[in-house]
């Protein structure tokens, strides 16, 4: 088992643990603003629970979340302060385990999180200019700190092309994650566009994606979409991981956009069920697994406990 990576889990609630109060429309970029020393524990307490990726917490730094006038006097600002403290954080993790002789422990890194441009589950409302605009912003400030990027949460096919054009220049490796339709598992998963998993798959590997995941829906659909990726990639690209990183909302219809409100937490998803899912996912052939929306660090010390330190 000592192939799987395991990511962090969802940033926003294990904020609050060091302090960090979640408020809409800002969400978590309000403890960019507020609370930053939040952040930075965030980040060392999945390190410590056993993460080996680190994304920053710049998710919610669009003008969908802080509004247009903000996000273009301290968008750049903030990006950037996300991306410094998860390099802190990381800087901090390797220091510690540098002098440690055990093959199981493996240098952290940064990814640079790319957020949905227009907001997240809004395929329909996804403008391809203003979606460059932001997401030129967010890269050239978060550039200096990231070693992966981490296009995540894509609802479409046309939100994973322009969000992968944003890094074209880049020399740092481009992860793509889509988010799912949470409708009952079908052996034709789609995209929230509707789109399926299987062109998802192809336009990702054309993208030169040196990843492929799926987060922020239920765990109940990784599945398939792992078993449709992996087919859909046996001929083009069979190298490109796979991975799953899925929120732990109660399953029944969300309105409106993600983080529009606090959604329910489900109460029997701890973190041995949620492991129970990670051993299918990893089965059907994911390599790379993690946790978003109320996936916190018992979660991710159990994932690494089980994945990483078992021989």
């Amino acid at each position: 088992m000592g192939n799987i990576t395991i990511l962090d889990g969802g940033l926003g609630r294990e904020l609050t643990r060091f302090g960090a109060e979640l408020k809409q429309p800002h969400w978590s970029a309000e403890t960019l603003m507020t609370k930053p020393d939040a952040v930075k524990r965030t980040h060392q307490a999945f390190f410590e629970a056993g993460a080996s990726i680190a994304t920053t917490a710049n998710y919610a730094v669009i003008p969908f979340h802080i509004g247009q006038e903000l996000f273009d006097t301290r968008g750049a600002e903030l990006a950037a302060l996300s991306g410094k403290l998860a390099r802190e954080a990381a800087i901090d993790a390797n220091a510690k385990s540098a002098g440690l002789k055990t093959t199981q422990m493996k240098e952290v890194k940064v990814a640079g999180c790319l957020p949905p441009a227009c907001g997240s589950y809004l395929p329909e409302r996804f403008e391809p200019e203003a979606a460059r605009d932001i997401l030129s912003i967010l890269v050239k400030s978060l550039e200096p700190y990231v070693d992966i990027w981490l296009a995540e949460t894509m609802s479409s096919l046309k939100e994973m092309r322009i969000t992968a054009q944003a890094v074209a220049q880049s020399d740092k490796p481009l992860w793509i994650s889509c988010s799912l339709r949470d409708e009952s598992p079908t052996p034709n998963p789609q995209l929230r566009s509707g789109e399926s998993v299987k062109e998802a798959a192809e336009l990702a590997a054309t993208l030169g994606a040196s990843a492929l995941l799926f987060n922020c829906s239920l765990p109940e659909v990784m599945e398939d979409a792992i078993l449709t990726a992996r087919k859909s990639l046996a001929q083009s690209n069979p190298a490109i991981p796979l991975g799953v990183y899925a929120n732990g909302f109660a399953p029944k219809p969300r309105e409106g956009a993600a983080n529009e409100s606090l959604a329910q937490i489900r109460e029997e998803l701890d973190a041995s069920s949620y492991l129970k899912w990670a051993e299918i996912w990893v089965k059907a052939g994911a390599s790379l697994i993690g946790g978003c929306c109320g996936i916190g660090t018992e979660h991710i010390q159990h994932l690494h406990t089980h994945f990483c330190e078992k021989t």
